[in-house]
C-alpha cells in the first residue's frame, strides 16, 4: 500500500523543550524515514488562545492544503481552533491529542466549557484521533463520545541512555518538567522540605514555561529549611540533562495530571525508581512494582514514599530492576512513528 504524503500543523517553533512538543518533532522525523512525504506548517505559537489574525492565518493556511494530502493537526491548535473554519478544511483531518484541553490545570470554568465544547464539536470532523496513552483513549470515549474505532493509541518512544548509571551519594532525586503549575514542582519542594533527617540532594530541571510560577518556585526553594539541597536548574541543555539522568537515584514528579508522561519514559529505561501521583496516565504508565505513585496535591503522602525509597536501600533496588525492565520494553522512537505510518498508510494510502 502506498504512503499517503501528509502534512503536520505544529504551533510554534517545534524544537521547544516540552514532552508534547518532543514527541511531535520526532513523529514528523519518524514519518518522513517511514517513506511519507511530510509538510510541517508552523502555526501561531500562541495556540489555544490565539488572537483573531492568528485564528484566521491558520484557517487559510489549513484550508490551502489540497484534498489528497491529510493533516496532523497538534491538540493545541485541534482543541481552540475554530469549529467553522476547520469545517472549511478540504483534506482529511487527523487530531493529535496528548490530553484533552479541558484538562488543564487552573482554567477558569467558563475557559474549561469553551474548550470543552470546541474540542467536542472539533472531533466530529476528524477522521481519526492520535493519542499518547490508553487513559487519554477512555477520555475521549467516555466525556466526548467518540467511537472507539477511530481511535488509536500511538505510545511515545525512547531513546537508550547515552551514558551509563553512576549514581552518587548523597542520593539525588530528580525532577524533570516544564515549571508550570500542572507538574506539581510547588508539592515537590514541600515534600522535600518534610525530609530534612535524610541525606539526599535535589535538581528540579525544566523549562521556565510560566514565568511567573517559575519564580515563585524559587521564593518557595529560599524559604525551606533544606533550601541548599534543592537546585532549581530551570532549562538544561541535553547533555546536562543527560548527566543528570545518570547521577540520579530517584526520579520524582508531583504532577497534578499527565495525557502520558514522556519523562516517566525516560527514567524507566534508565532503571530509576519514580515517585510520582495516581492521576492522569501515570498509573498506565508507571509500572507498580517500578513507582510509589500518591494522591496529587499531597505534600505529605509524597514525602512519605520518598522516604521509604530513600531510606531503604533494599525497596529502591528492586525498584530499580522492575523500572529496568519495563523500561526494556519500551519501543523506540522510529518504532512509534512505524506504528502510526501504519494507522495512516491504512486510513489514506492508495
Amino acid at each position: 500500500m502506498t504512503r499517503p504524503p501528509l502534512a503536520f500543523a505544529i504551533p510554534g517553533d517545534i524544537a521547544t523543550l516540552t514532552g508534547g512538543y518532543i514527541y511531535e518533532r520526532r513523529l514528523l522525523e519518524g514519518l518522513r524515514r517511514a517513506g511519507h512525504d511530510m509538510r510541517h506548517l508552523e502555526l501561531s505559537a500562541n495556540f489555544p488562545d490565539p488572537s483573531t489574525a492568528d485564528m484566521a492565518q491558520a484557517v487559510a493556511a489549513l484550508a490551502e492544503l489540497p484534498a489528497d494530502r491529510p493533516v496532523i493537526l497538534d491538540g493545541l491548535v485541534f482543541g481552540s481552533i475554530d469549529t467553522a473554519g476547520l469545517a472549511r478544511i478540504r483534506a482529511p483531518a487527523v487530531a493529535m491529542i496528548h490530553h484533552p484541553l479541558a484538562q488543564e490545570t487552573g482554567l477558569t470554568p467558563a475557559r474549561r466549557d469553551h474548550l470543552f465544547r470546541t474540542e467536542r464539536d472539533n472531533l466530529g470532523l476528524v477522521r481519526h484521533v492520535l493519542v499518547p496513552s490508553p487513559h487519554t483513549r477512555r477520555i475521549l470515549i467516555e466525556r466526548y463520545a467518540v467511537p472507539s474505532g477511530t481511535i488509536s493509541v500511538v505510545r511515545p518512544g525512547t531513546d537508550r541512555p547515552r551514558l551509563p548509571p553512576r549514581p552518587q551519594h548523597p542520593p539525588l532525586i530528580l525532577s524533570v518538567g516544564i515549571l508550570h503549575p500542572r507538574k506539581g514542582h510547588d508539592i515537590l519542594i514541600a515534600a522535600l522540605s518534610r525530609l530534612a533527617d535524610l541525606d539526599w540532594r535535589a535538581v528540579i530541571a525544566g523549562n521556565p514555561w510560566d514565568r511567573d510560577h517559575a519564580r515563585a518556585l524559587a521564593r518557595q526553594c529560599r524559604a525551606s529549611p533544606v533550601a541548599d539541597r534543592i537546585t532549581l536548574a530551570g532549562r538544561v541543555s541535553d547533555e546536562v540533562l543527560q548527566d543528570l539522568y545518570a547521577r540520579a537515584h530517584v526520579f520524582a514528579l508531583a504532577t497534578h495530571y499527565e495525557g502520558h508522561g514522556i519523562v516517566f519514559d525516560e527514567a524507566l529505561v534508565r532503571g530509576l525508581p519514580i515517585v510520582s501521583c495516581a492521576t492522569g496516565a501515570v498509573p498506565d504508565t508507571v509500572p507498580g512494582g517500578a513507582g510509589l505513585l500518591v494522591p496529587p496535591g499531597d505534600p505529605d503522602a509524597l514525602a512519605g514514599a520518598l522516604r521509604r525509597v530513600i531510606a531503604d536501600p533494599d525497596c529502591r533496588h528492586r525498584m530499580a530492576m522492575a523500572a529496568g525492565a519495563a523500561g526494556a520494553r519500551l519501543p523506540s522512537w522510529q518504532g512509534m512513528a512505524d506504528r502510526a505510518s501504519l494507522v495512516l498508510t491504512g486510513l489514506f494510502g492508495g
